[in-house]
């Protein structure tokens, strides 16, 4: 699994069978898959432009991806974007009010 993580860091697009797309968890997001002898493990994860966010890993044991992983990753990913805008308001109005310059 490392090995496909440092591929995505480096800008590789996978696809099947190393990913495939999770549109029911949100856009930009995927799932990464590794089968060894004793489980097929799965990491879900979306891509930005600026990080690949590691949403869940588990060992997968039916077909489908179950309901409760799809929930906890929307969940993640809507706390994420939360997070992220409000750091970009608090950014863009600590420029505006000037903090961080020194005045002469």
């Amino acid at each position: 699994m490392g090995y496909l993580l440092r591929r995505l860091q480096q800008g590789a697009l996978l696809g099947m069978p190393a990913s495939r797309p999770m549109p029911s968890v949100g856009p930009r997001c995927h799932e990464l898959r590794v089968n060894d002898a004793k489980a097929n493990w799965r990491l879900m994860y979306r891509l930005d432009a600026d990080a690949i966010l590691i949403l869940e890993v588990f060992a997968k044991k039916t077909q489908a991806t179950p309901k409760a992983v799809i929930d906890l990753c929307q969940k993640r990913l809507k706390e994420y974007d939360r997070d992220k805008q409000d750091e970009s308001k608090q950014a863009k109005g600590a420029g505006e009010k000037g903090l961080g310059r020194r005045k002469r």
